[in-house]
């Protein structure tokens, strides 16, 4: 699909749909708990879907109704699943441990880029705590009872493989350690994940990252639980904000929430931009934008958008440690250089990294989304400072983290700079 934004900034509310990373996680642990539950959320998304569709595969019963799906927990489980994990690399990375833990025999299926990204050094701790893992094209095939025992994961490859033996090692019949070496970086989404263990009334004690988990316990799930928004996707919308005197609000937003990509309130403050936040909503318009330094190691997702404020600021801003942008799906720092180049920036990408050098305003162009839904998302975002439409390929994309996002652009009015 090709969607043609029209040039020109944007204001009004948007109401932005529940967190992708949470929902994933309270998914999880519902279906292991108890009893039945009920999880509100506003929007499905392709990742949770692919989600929901695994844990259906593992003896889970999963209905959607209006706003809600109603889980009713594993109760007898298979002896193998086919898990359809599609583009969803949480999905994959959660599960992976998790049918170890339960001992199914596994075939997950992936799709796009998600076969050539690394499970590394994950895969190394299961098989050698009692899992088998095997390539047969794009199936991960998996056999063998995960053991309890002490497991090492470095912090600084990937968050989601911690979150996934977290998930993993308190269904074991015996006490386990975990222990994270090196820096961990989006350590906000282990703190997600420590969030949702704890309601679920999983216990762990953690020191020096190092976590003792003991082994035999049983999920508890509230009964009913409601996902937060998503501050992940809010990001687009706020960045349009920065780039309009009148300014956009988005709702359904929660200021304390533990999702790491909050921050970009703080980078939009520290650009320059004006930033309100209540209970439930972030307002920001444009201020005298100005280049800063970004490290991009606890907020990945953020950079495709924020490089497009950036190619907006007076003076040069660097934005520092995002090798790990190149596992996404697409290597987002080639994707993003070049569509920021093909709307007329100034950008130069460095192996770690990106130098973008400000303008007053961008011309307008041509985006291949390159399948990324942060691509097309932030393509969107940079028509709102440009001279000439933007028309983004394979704009379809969004639908893996946003469905209704090109529905929630086309809502917003236009707005004179």
């Amino acid at each position: 699909m090709t969607r043609v934004c029209m040039p020109g900034p944007r204001t009004g509310r948007v109401h932005i749909p529940a967190s992708k990373s949470q929902a994933h996680r309270l998914l999880i642990c519902a279906a292991l708990s108890k009893h039945p539950v009920t999880l509100h959320l506003d929007g499905l998304s392709r990742d949770i879907l692919a989600t929901a569709a695994c844990l259906r595969a593992l003896g889970a019963e999963i209905t959607e109704i209006s706003g809600a799906l109603q889980i009713q927990p594993i109760d007898k489980l298979p002896e193998e699943a086919v898990l359809r994990v599609g583009e969803s690399g949480s999905t994959l990375r959660f599960l992976l441990p998790v049918v170890g833990a339960l001992g199914v025999r596994g075939a997950f299926q992936m799709e796009g880029r998600l076969p050539d990204r690394p499970l590394s050094p994950l895969d190394e701790q299961l098989a050698a705590h009692g899992m088998a893992l095997k390539r047969s094209g794009n199936v991960l095939l998996t056999a063998g009872q995960l053991q309890p025992g002490d497991y090492v994961l470095p912090g600084n490859v990937s968050s989601q493989y911690i979150s996934g033996l977290l998930f993993a090692l308190p269904l074991l019949h015996g006490s386990s350690t975990l222990t994270v070496t090196d820096t961990v970086e989006s350590e906000a989404y282990i703190h997600m994940t420590e969030s949702a263990l704890l309601q679920a009334g999983i216990r762990f004690k953690k020191a020096c990252n190092c976590y003792q988990i003991p082994g035999n316990q049983r999920y508890c799930a509230p009964e009913s639980c409601t996902v937060e928004g998503d501050w992940s996707n809010s990001a687009f919308f706020l960045c349009m904000g920065a780039l309009s005197d009148a300014g956009i609000a988005v709702s359904g937003l929660d200021p304390a929430s533990v999702q790491g990509d909050r921050a970009v309130i703080d980078i939009l403050r520290q650009f320059g931009a004006e930033v309100q936040t209540g209970a439930d909503f972030a307002a920001v318009n444009r201020g005298h934008l100005r280049a800063i330094t970004i490290d991009a190691a606890p907020i990945p997702d953020l950079i495709p958008v924020l490089s497009v404020v950036a190619a907006l600021c007076e003076g040069e801003t660097k934005i520092v440690n995002a090798a790990r942008l190149r596992l996404k799906e697409s290597d987002r720092l080639t994707t993003t250089a070049a569509m920021l180049a093909s709307l007329g920036a100034d950008v130069q990408e460095l192996p770690d990294g990106l130098i973008i050098h400000g303008k007053p305003q961008l011309s307008g162009g041509t985006v291949d989304a390159c399948n990324d839904h942060r691509i097309a998302m932030a393509a969107a975002t940079a028509a709102c400072a440009c001279e000439r439409p933007v028309t983004v390929l394979q704009a379809q994309c969004v639908e893996k983290s946003y469905p209704r996002f090109w529905e929630d652009f086309e809502a917003l009015k236009g707005g004179a700079l």
